[in-house]
């Protein structure tokens, strides 16, 4: 479709816009501006030209990726821009022109500059929205793995925990009185190691066995023995006394919690994690002083402020100790304070000068554990 040959340039110059525009096509995508800004004088050459509708054609694909792939801040403004420009042409045609077909030819303008502008306009954006979902996802994909690592890593830490407040209390008395009845040849004092010995192998794989049982299914509503509370302290105390005596230790419970002076009905439960926390770091540090301590007394103190937080106290003789030992990996320690952190409380632990009436020094073990329940009258 060509217009009548009224132009005084001969009809091979409208190849002229059409090469160059068709040429600079090629680079629409990677310099769509400078596409554009040909395309805009290809097509006005080719108005003094008979005309090519391929330029045209051609031309309204350069407004559209220069709409698509040109910088943003410029191509969301141009389906406005060309919009405003239709009008504007349409206007003046129809004034100058007074005739309809001056409509009809506002309406090619805006075919041919204002549709594939909007056309651009729309696919852009619905790029920029799939790859902002596809960021997204991304993202929370990434933010899953994240949480799911951080989760293994501290199920695994608990577990470990668990895992060595379970059997290194026994295991170290089992190491102590194999020692002492390997080193000692009495028949009286072997007899009564090998007995602490079994006691405390046969205890030690009872409760393997049921942390075994709670790694495997976790599903039963019965609290487990491998979560303890405050109640079985007294007996974690028996214990420590019988596996310490070989070696001289003694151990004294000071529970200074209301009702827990063994003359009340008791003291007050507290929350589960807390009393659970509090009964391993005893636990961890009567094994400790199984393994450390010089030969004296290891006291224990509990005191808890109504309303505001339990604290712990264990104390023990620090100093060189002639007897059977067993190594530490320091594990204990770390995980006391991890127990202590996850709650938001405080830990530390160090050797200090003991009392005057007391040894020259003393291991001390101290642990604040926050008490969050509103059950609990404010002190």
């Amino acid at each position: 479709m060509q217009r009548p040959d009224t132009s005084p340039t001969p009809p091979w110059a409208a190849l002229v816009p059409l090469v160059v525009i068709c040429c600079q096509a090629a680079f629409r995508r990677t310099r769509p501006m400078t596409t554009l800004l040909v395309g805009c004088l290809a097509l006005i050459g080719d108005l003094f030209t008979v005309g090519s509708l391929i330029t045209i054609v051609v031309f309204t694909d350069a407004v559209y990726s220069a709409v698509v792939y040109g910088p943003a801040r410029f191509t969301r403004h141009l389906p406005k821009i060309t919009g405003v420009l239709t009008v504007v042409v349409t206007g003046v045609l129809l004034a100058v022109l007074r005739a309809a077909e001056s409509l009809l030819l506002g309406i090619v303008f805006g075919l041919i500059t204002f549709a594939p502008a909007a056309t651009g306009a729309i696919v852009r954006n619905h790029r920029e929205a799939a790859d902002a979902a596809r960021l997204r996802a991304e993202q929370t994909a990434l933010l899953a793995e994240m949480d799911r690592a951080q989760a293994v890593t501290a199920e695994r830490s608990r577990m470990a925990r668990e895992l060595h407040d379970l059997v290194a209390n026994h295991l170290s008395a089992i190491a102590i009185h194999s020692t002492a009845a390997l080193s000692l040849d009495d028949p009286k004092t072997t007899r009564g190691a090998l007995e602490v010995i079994r006691e405390n192998s046969v205890e030690g794989l009872a409760e393997m066995r049921r942390l075994i049982g709670l790694l495997r299914d976790n599903s039963d509503d019965r609290e487990p023995a491998a979560r303890p509370s405050l109640s079985g302290i007294d007996s974690l105390v028996a214990q420590a006394r019988t596996n310490g005596a070989a070696s001289g230790i003694d151990v004294v419970l000071d529970d200074r919690r209301p009702g827990g002076d063994g003359e009340g009905p008791g003291a007050a439960a507290l929350p589960a994690p807390v009393e659970q926390a509090a009964y391993r770091i005893v636990q961890e540090s009567l094994t400790n002083a199984l393994k450390h301590a010089a030969p004296g007394l290891v006291n224990i103190v509990l005191e808890h402020t109504a309303g505001r937080r339990l604290t712990v106290v264990v104390t023990s003789p620090y100093g060189p100790r002639s007897g059977p030992r067993a190594p530490g990996s320091g594990a204990g320690l770390v995980g006391m304070r991890e127990r202590a952190v996850l709650l938001g409380g405080e830990f530390e632990a160090g050797p200090e000068p003991g009392p005057a009436d007391g040894p020259e020094k003393i291991w001390r073990v101290r642990a604040a554990l926050p008490v969050r329940d509103d059950k609990e009258p404010e002190a």
